[in-house]
């Protein structure tokens, strides 16, 4: 992923990387979650840590694994007031380098019945973001609509429409 609209980036260069692999921490400084925020449209991030684990498979194969914590500050769907939600979660991914130097990309091999979440995430340079996937997966988990604890939608009492029979019938009324 090298979406350049990204508020934070952590580029690890894969074709330097063992089979052992890299671990990479990310913890974003206060500018940087103000960031993050603003780009998730939330109102804070007062918290958000990630750990990123990348592995070669081959030479143009790579495992992504990272897990991440994060707090989130934003408005309750109903009062507007601020409700935080914690946010922690564990994921994995499979990289596939499309362009390489003087070797013939190599055909990979899908498990039987995968799905298309589980085909590899097919990359362009081997210089990759590992900041991005975590962003990404982080604004999913993100709730689209919070509210604050014990809190609930109530929708304003409606009078029901006068039917048109009822009008009808008014019409034929001697006045």
């Amino acid at each position: 992923m090298t979406t350049p609209d990204l508020p934070f980036e952590k580029n690890v260069e894969l074709s330097s990387l063992s089979e052992a692999g890299t671990e990479v921490v990310l913890a974003p400084n206060e500018a940087e979650r103000a960031a993050i925020a603003e780009w998730a449209e939330v109102s804070a991030v007062p918290a958000f840590s990630a750990t990123v684990t990348v592995k070669r498979i081959s030479s143009s194969r790579f495992s992504y694994a990272a897990e991440f914590k994060a707090e989130v500050v934003q408005p309750c769907v109903v009062t507007l007031e601020p409700v935080t939600q914690k946010i922690e979660q564990n994921f994995t991914r499979e990289l596939h380098l499309t362009h390489t130097t003087r070797h013939r990309p190599e055909l990979v091999e899908l498990a039987p019945g995968a799905g298309e979440d589980e085909a590899p995430e097919e990359i362009e340079s081997s210089r990759y973001n590992v900041a991005g996937p975590v962003l990404e997966e982080f604004s999913l988990a993100i709730d689209p609509y919070p509210r604050a604890s014990g809190v609930a939608f109530e929708a304003p009492a409606e009078e029901k429409p006068e039917s048109p029979f009822a009008v009808l019938a008014r019409l034929k009324e001697p006045r």
